[in-house]
């Protein structure tokens, strides 16, 4: 029962993929600390308003958020059965971050560089892990990078993550043979 008498509406819980925004700043910053992706030479935070703030990259987020029963109708305005009632239009205007009890469970940054599409930063809340989120945030960022032109999708492992080569291996990922090379410049 809610406040005023009525029966509540039943819910059921759906994740939905989608670029993240400013105001995700904290829980984006907080999962990838959380997942062990931070190192103390970068600021995450800073490498999230780059993203943001370049045309060529974005921060996907994955949020899980319930999809609330109103009348039989739900929230974005079909039935169950994904048709419209007679005469709705379905408005499409309400942003992931602002559906009913929406939290944020993964993240991947994709960018592209005019030769190849990047993925960095993909994390999964580890109550979501053993889901499929993780796969289906790399399909969402290889999907982003195709819109963008890239030919070929490439990532780095640091030498101490083994426990993922295998999921990657299972999304046709492959060793390059080569070595990366980097130095700071700041």
């Amino acid at each position: 029962m809610t406040h005023d008498g009525t029966s509540a509406a039943p819910a059921t819980q759906e994740t939905t993929i989608s670029p993240v925004t400013w105001d995700d700043e904290r829980a984006v910053v907080a999962l990838w600390e959380a997942a062990g992706l931070t190192r103390p030479w970068n600021d995450p935070a800073a490498d999230l308003r780059s993203a943001l703030e370049t045309p060529t990259s974005t921060v996907l987020g994955a949020r899980l958020h319930d999809v609330a029963l109103l009348d039989g109708t739900l929230l974005d305005g079909t039935l169950p059965d994904g048709t419209l009632p007679d005469g709705a239009v379905p408005d499409g205007a309400v942003p992931d971050s602002a559906l009913p009890n929406s939290s944020l469970v993964g993240t991947v940054m994709v960018g592209y560089d005019g030769h190849r599409g990047w993925v960095y930063y993909l994390a999964v809340d580890e109550a979501q892990r053993g889901t499929g989120l993780g796969r289906a945030l790399m399909v969402a960022a290889e999907a982003w990078l195709v819109s963008q032109g890239a030919p070929k999708v490439q990532l780095m492992v640091r030498t101490t993550n083994t426990a993922v080569l295998g999921f990657y291996a299972a999304l046709g990922y492959t060793d390059q043979s080569c070595v990366v090379l980097g130095r700071r410049t700041d």
